[in-house]
């Protein structure tokens, strides 16, 4: 009762506060009119489904999923973040904050840990990856009903207990958070005596900081040539985008324009510092995955000619976000501007604003793509992400990689394949055998690992199309034909992109025993992206026809 009269109270308070706004936007533009006619009515309808409907409400989930909901129309960066949205955030812009360090996936009834950071406390706690926690601090997180994740956090040296499975054994650990702090540069050393290494991981705001150390300790140890690592980067702060840049090409340089609908928003970013080096030769690896402020890392240097990209396609990802403050401690993060390399090319790869009938973004066709120049007349192209100058197939996921990837398939047979081989010792001499792929098929199999293609869409479409019109006995036996074709297809599918997988299998199982620092050091080893690189530095003349 209380709640709802209080409910009863707030309400048309905040329908008269809304409404008076209301009033003084229609004396400034006929679209602000139209904001606050859709407001009023939003407001009217959202008081009486709250007042009337017959069970009881919760006006906060309402409105958290009304909200969601709206901006799912628009791209998937415009985003409502609540309170835990807010701190979540703020996390990833500065990579500090206090809990267990792990990285942890949200599951429908449990956490499960992903990557235990090494001698944080999940893993000093004992803590592996895939370990499925089920209960912390006698909260059942299959009954939590908000971000289960953080249970996890708390004050420095307050302690969690946790109950987990592993391998179908119920276990229970304790854990003493800490400040944790995730370093944007995880990894740099020298791949041999003239070549630097440096891993970029993510743009916080240590990005630049980091890597201008690994930059200098490097070239102090002797490094002539540098290979910095993108693969895998969702971007950031592009701030730090353009601070990277500033490493390599001189102060006043055009690194990124912004272009927007509102004034304001248009601005131009120039590097500002004197930069480390401007000669040292850098190659840039960039995959798929390489998304936002990578691109305009490796899409800036690609136009300067002060890199070559190796690698594949990157992600597209063209538009800038800013968040927004709104009440009560929550955010919109907004999509306000596209950015634009100093060639004058956008490389956002999906159009947001006209989608097909399916309600999914387009893809800007090869064909629609334009052309601009680098520095030295090399030809760029926009609308598909940065496009590496040396190409390698091996490096771009395939749709039945990112199907087995999203399945999480590569993830789970690495944790069968870890218990399963705990005599293990030398690392670096050990590889992903075709014994060990026919294991994995086999795990497929037994894991009723399926993904839909395209073709069988169409088909299944086509068949609803025909039983409406009564056709289906006529092909349901051709039909039934094509789809036994397609599923034996799939099958040649995981044969034919065999090194692929096999790769990322081997990261995950070489995660396990040595955590991620020791994948780099194996990197340094077998990598063949990496070998690539090295190969094309240790030849100047080659480096150089890259980029004239």
């Amino acid at each position: 009762m209380k709640k709802l009269l209080k409910q009863k109270v707030l309400i048309p308070v905040l329908a008269l506060t809304i409404l008076l706004t209301g009033s003084a936007f229609k004396s400034y533009n006929s679209d602000f009119f139209e904001i606050a006619k859709q407001i009023e009515i939003f407001t009217t309808l959202f008081k009486e489904l709250n007042m009337n409907y017959v069970d009881e409400t919760n006006p906060g989930e309402l409105m958290d999923n009304a909200i969601k909901n709206m901006l799912n129309e628009l791209d998937p960066y415009t985003k409502f973040y609540n309170e835990q949205d807010v701190e979540a955030a703020r996390i990833k812009r500065t990579g500090d904050y206090t809990g267990v360090g792990a990285q942890v996936r949200i599951l429908k009834d449990k956490l499960l840990i992903v990557e235990p950071y090494k001698g944080y406390p999940a893993d000093k706690a004992g803590l592996k990856a895939g370990d499925e926690i089920i209960e912390i601090d006698g909260q059942v997180v299959s009954d939590y009903k908000d971000d289960a994740g953080n249970l996890l956090k708390g004050i420095p040296n307050s302690e969690a207990q946790i109950t987990y499975v592993r391998q179908g054994k119920t276990a229970n650990t304790t854990v003493k958070r800490s400040e944790i702090e995730i370093n944007a540069v995880p990894h740099f050393s020298l791949i041999n005596e003239t070549t630097g290494y440096i891993v970029l991981g993510k743009f916080n705001e240590k990005a630049s900081q980091q890597t201008g150390y690994a930059l200098k300790d490097l070239k102090a140890q002797g490094a002539k040539n540098i290979i910095l690592d993108l693969r895998g980067n969702p971007g950031g702060l592009l701030r730090e985008a353009v601070n990277i840049v500033n490493l390599f090409v001189p102060k006043n340089q055009l690194v990124v324009t912004t272009k927007s609908k509102v004034k304001k928003y248009n601005r131009t970013y120039y590097t500002k510092k004197d930069p480390i080096d401007t000669e040292i030769p850098v190659i840039v690896l960039i995959n798929g995955s390489s998304a936002s402020a990578s691109e305009i890392v490796s899409g800036t240097l690609q136009d300067l000619d002060r890199a070559v990209i190796v690698g594949s396609r990157s992600f597209g990802k063209g538009l800038v976000q800013r968040p927004k403050k709104l009440t009560y401690g929550t955010q919109l993060k907004v999509t306000i501007s596209r950015y634009y390399t100093p060639s004058g090319r956008c490389i956002q790869a999906l159009d947001y604003w006209n989608k097909d009938e399916k309600g999914n973004a387009i893809r800007v066709k090869q064909k629609d793509y334009n052309v601009f120049k680098t520095k030295n007349g090399r030809k760029v192209f926009d609308g598909g992400g940065v496009f590496p100058d040396e190409a390698l197939d091996y490096s771009k996921n395939s749709a039945i990689t990112k199907a087995i990837l999203s399945n999480q398939s590569v993830f789970d047979y690495a944790t069968k394949y870890y218990y399963e081989h705990q005599n293990i010792k030398d690392i670096n001499n050990w590889e992903f055998t075709n014994s060990d792929f026919n294991d994995f098929k086999n795990f497929l199999k037994a894991s009723n690992f399926s993904f839909e293609t395209d073709t069988e869409k169409s088909l299944n479409k086509a068949l609803e199309i025909a039983k409406s019109e009564n056709l289906d006995d006529d092909i349901k036996r051709d039909y039934n034909t094509l789809i036994q074709n397609l599923g034996q297809a799939k099958l040649k599918a995981v044969d034919d992109n065999k090194s692929q997988l096999m790769s990322l299998l081997n990261d995950e199982i070489i995660k396990r025993y040595v955590y991620r620092e020791g994948l780099y050091e194996y990197y340094k080893l077998h990598n063949k992206e990496i070998k690539k690189a090295t190969e094309i530095l240790a030849n100047p003349i080659k480096y150089n026809s890259y980029l004239n």
